[in-house]
């Protein structure tokens, strides 16, 4: 049976998502590693991990100044709402309700037990 999620990226570029987020926000290497207290070198290596694992590059670089490619773009945008759904458990968890709540939920299958 084919997992419902299909080929999820290792551990590493899980990590280093982070890293590409904060870069692809601020479109600046240097301010990246700012924000995260670490150095551009670590954010060029983190980011280099993604490339490698997806065989595409995510940033042309100019400097430190980056722009983001056409597969850096899509990342970037699937990123950010990941990270709004994030968002909606934290709101959950402090006893707040989301405006999915009032989605009913899926009803079972006879088969699922």
């Amino acid at each position: 049976m084919a997992h419902p999620y299909g080929d999820l990226p290792s551990l590493a570029v899980l990590t280093s998502l982070e890293v590409f987020e904060a870069s692809a926000r601020h479109l600046s290497l240097e301010l990246a590693a700012s924000e995260l207290n670490v150095t551009s070198r670590e954010i060029t290596r983190q980011i280099k991990v993604i490339e490698d694992e997806l065989g595409v590059p995510l940033f042309v670089r100019s400097g430190t100044d980056v722009v983001l490619t056409s597969a850096g773009k899509d990342l970037y945008t699937e990123l950010v709402s990941i990270l709004k759904a994030s968002d909606v458990v934290t709101t959950i968890k402090r006893g707040g309700h989301s405006r999915m709540s009032r989605l009913t939920p899926p009803k079972r299958s006879r088969r699922s037990g």
